[in-house]
């Protein structure tokens, strides 16, 4: 019995402490006065939470303000220099790899191209060691001070077994690849620093929710745009997926029975239509003439621009405006669906290609979203663009391990990872990830 009474104490500290963090972290800086209604916690409990969470150098005082014929209170907010957190996107075309402070402060950055080698995951899993590795020389940081590692993929995951997250990513090519395992076995971190996996677009979303614009939404969808499309759902404040972390796979709904061949194999994908890569394919087959040996990156703002010339240039090519007015149809036809399944208050764009072409086709997207969903829900909607830009996914994911640090009073948990020389526990899932790609080469 003392047992138990002595687990629930400690229990309850550790909530007290996640309170207290949390609502510094979201709301602050705040004095000790503040804390008390904005926690719900007594006085008494807010001092001894203060004065540990001060011991454990995670608070510090961020200034005074007067008080009505009282003494000046003192503000306290989370010491940004009390840890360090590293966000990794494995995205189309790079692995970014950025270090932040807690106040997500960047710290340093690398950036290691996929351009040529599509999504070998030896050469994933390489510049991820490699990233990591210079981003902590690069600013001097100790590595004690990490309290972890988000990573935002492309594809689902499934922690269903006891090696880690393992990932499926059919339009990339990944089968049951083991990345959690294999990121533990290349990277060398401190104890009780671990990986946290998620899909791209549910950390794109996570960091829009936290930092951006969808600050204070409880029902949201975040979409992220970019060779593939996906779509973050935020039911209630709370972000969906489940066991299998995906982000609802939006992009492989079906616009056109019979349609264009997406990337997954299926026929008609939203993604066919939307996603950059599709888009490229349709402006040249109906003649437009991206830039020769361009990356995607390039051949869609030459797409932007041909549609959308500065003043006082050249006109407008048809074709490149056909295409990009087409893909504002189907793109608003896919955030109709959102809107008509989970009534969000909010719909936000992101993704690298969002960020190009959404200043351009926002208006026309708002137009047939509206238009073919239902009207109750769509009167009830804000569509806009994302506020963080191109580093979303990375402050995303670098949240992740922060949100756990929080959950546990702001202590290191002991993170599960692979011992050297383990077996890997997804038997083979190369051999799987090798014969999809003859099959997708033999496809032509």
């Amino acid at each position: 019995m003392a047992e138990r009474t002595q687990r629930t104490v400690r229990d309850l500290r550790r909530a007290n402490r996640t309170e207290v963090l949390q609502r510094l972290y979201a709301d602050g800086p705040m004095s000790r006065q503040e804390l008390g209604p904005a926690t719900g916690l007594s006085s008494g409990s807010v001092s001894n939470v203060v004065a540990e969470l001060t011991g454990d150098g995670l608070l510090e005082e961020a200034g005074v303000v007067g008080s009505d014929g009282g003494r000046p209170r003192t503000l306290l907010r989370v010491a940004p220099g009390s840890g360090a957190l590293i966000g990794v996107d494995v995205g189309e075309t790079r692995v970014r790899v950025e270090l932040f402070d807690l106040a997500m402060g960047e710290l340093a950055r690398a950036e290691l191209p996929l351009r040529h080698h599509g999504y070998d995951v030896d050469l994933v899993v390489r510049h991820i060691a490699d990233g990591i590795a210079s981003v902590l020389r690069e600013s001097g940081a100790s590595p004690a001070r990490l309290l972890g590692v988000g990573v935002g993929v492309p594809g689902i995951l499934d922690r269903s077994g006891s090696g880690g997250a393992v990932v499926h990513g059919q339009t990339i090519g990944w089968d049951a690849v083991p990345l959690e395992e294999l990121l533990h076995r290349s990277v060398e971190l401190p104890p009780g620093v671990g990986f946290f996996l998620s899909n791209g677009a549910k950390a794109l979303g996570q960091a829009e929710m936290w930092f951006g614009g969808g600050r204070g939404a409880r029902n949201a969808a975040i979409v992220l745009f970019g060779s593939g499309v996906g779509a973050c759902l935020v039911t209630d404040g709370v972000i969906d997926g489940g066991a299998r972390d995906s982000a609802g796979e939006w992009g492989h709904l079906t616009v056109s029975v019979r349609g264009r061949r997406c990337r997954c194999g299926a026929r008609g994908c939203l993604e066919a239509y939307t996603g950059s890569e599709a888009v490229l394919e349709r402006w040249q087959e109906a003649g437009g003439q991206p830039p020769a040996d361009a990356d995607e990156e390039t051949a869609l703002a030459a797409l932007v621009a041909a549609a959308h010339p500065p003043e006082g240039g050249p006109a407008a090519d048809p074709v490149a405006r056909t295409v990009l007015d087409e893909t504002a149809e189907y793109l608003g036809a896919g955030i109709s669906d959102l809107i008509n399944l989970f009534s969000p208050e909010r719909v936000l764009i992101g993704g690298w290609a969002g960020l190009q072409v959404g200043p351009h086709l926002l208006p026309a997207v708002r137009a047939h979203a509206t238009a073919y969903a239902l009207a109750h829900p769509a009167g009830r909607v804000t569509i806009d663009l994302g506020t963080l830009g191109p580093d979303a996914v990375t402050v995303g994911a670098a949240t992740l391990p922060l949100a756990d640090f929080f959950a546990n009073g702001g202590r290191r948990r002991a993170a599960p990872s692979a011992e050297p020389g383990e077996r890997v526990t997804v038997p083979g899932w190369r051999t799987a990830l090798e014969a999809r790609a003859r099959a997708r080469a033999g496809r032509g």
